[in-house]
């Protein structure tokens, strides 16, 4: 299970999002997703914590605490959806062969 953490500053690194999920129990992951074309932080994260009781712990302590100038977003971190084709569309493929009788 994982922690989804947002509205975090900009400037936030992995490190200082562990030292802040450490108060709560053993820190297993942290990750910061960064945009693709920039490679700037887009503003929210992912933790793994060691147990869901420390995980309990953290999302009750932090959601809605400010911290670095920021009130935190903490809860569960919510299955990620098959979003398709990056090609959008849909259906299925057509017979694009024309015949002339």
């Amino acid at each position: 299970m994982s922690i989804y953490v947002g509205n975090l500053s900009y400037d936030v690194a992995e490190a200082d999002l562990s030292s802040v999920f450490a108060e709560y129990g053993s820190v297993k992951r942290v990750q910061l997703p960064t945009d693709r074309e920039t490679g700037r932080p887009r503003g929210f994260g992912f933790v793994e914590m060691g147990t869901d009781a420390e995980e309990a712990a953290a999302i009750e302590a932090l959601d809605g605490a400010e911290w670095m100038g920021r009130d935190l977003k903490v809860n569960k971190a919510k299955p990620r959806e098959d979003r398709g084709s990056s090609f959008g569309g849909g259906g299925g493929r057509r017979n694009n062969s024309f015949s002339r009788n």
